[in-house]
């Protein structure tokens, strides 16, 4: 496996990971429970878009920093 990055976006409290090219998006797919796949054209999922994080973990403000891993 690549490597997979992780972006958390304190302003919308989103969390992307990617274990494929971002740039390769170009469908949405709701999952359910506030998860999105982010799929490239010929479907294959290459990415995972979480929304509600400082609720899911229990935060009652935004997470403090930004977080990119590689």
């Amino acid at each position: 496996m690549g490597k997979v990055v992780v972006y958390y976006h304190k302003d919308s409290d989103t969390m992307d990971i990617w274990f494929g090219n971002p740039e390769d998006e170009v469908i949405c797919e709701e999952a359910g429970e506030g998860i999105i796949l982010k799929k490239d054209k010929n479907g294959k999922t290459i990415g995972i878009e979480k929304l509600y994080v400082s609720k899911t973990v229990g935060i009652n403000q935004p997470l403090p920093v930004e977080l990119v891993v590689a």
